[in-house]
């Protein structure tokens, strides 16, 4: 589905002109461990040192929010903030950072990054400057995703 999805992509690129690489990270991976996803959209807890980082992607290629019709859009930002509702419920984080860059991946994704006073970054953004050693995981990785998968089931549907 994901290379179907990749190569519908590459041609409303081409067709809008619009550069497109054949090594794009979220095109070729599923960009972390999958949580939730459907035919639109994923997400993903990222394999990043900061507990509940997960991303949100879109699955086929597309460079900027814009190029994006408004219900695709809605559907983008409501998968978003189910995921910052999911992670402020289970994790009861200090702040939520939310980001959509892709200056260096030009492809649609949100971070979701739940933010905690002893992250190793915090208060600077996690691609900042650490402030201190990380902290130990205070529930292991798998567990954590299987918690957040089934939150995300319970809050969006089941998926696909």
């Amino acid at each position: 589905m994901y290379r179907e999805l990749f190569d519908r992509g590459r041609r409303e690129c081409e067709a809008a002109d619009i550069s497109m690489t054949a090594e794009c990270v979220y095109c070729e991976g599923e960009g972390g461990q999958r949580l939730w996803g459907d035919a639109r959209c994923r997400v993903v807890l990222a394999d990043e040192p900061f507990t509940g980082f997960c991303r949100v992607i879109w699955n086929a290629h597309v460079r900027e929010m814009t190029d994006l019709d408004a219900t695709d859009r809605d559907h983008l930002m409501h998968v978003t903030f189910a995921v910052e509702r999911v992670l402020r419920a289970r994790l009861s984080p200090l702040k939520m950072n939310l980001a959509s860059l892709g200056n260096v991946t030009p492809h649609v994704h949100w971070h979701v990054i739940a933010r905690f006073p002893d992250d190793s970054h915090y208060p600077q953004p996690v691609w900042g400057t650490s402030q201190r050693p990380r902290p130990p995981a205070s529930v292991p990785p798998t567990a954590l995703a299987a918690r957040l998968a089934a939150d995300l089931a319970a809050a969006l549907g089941p998926g696909s």
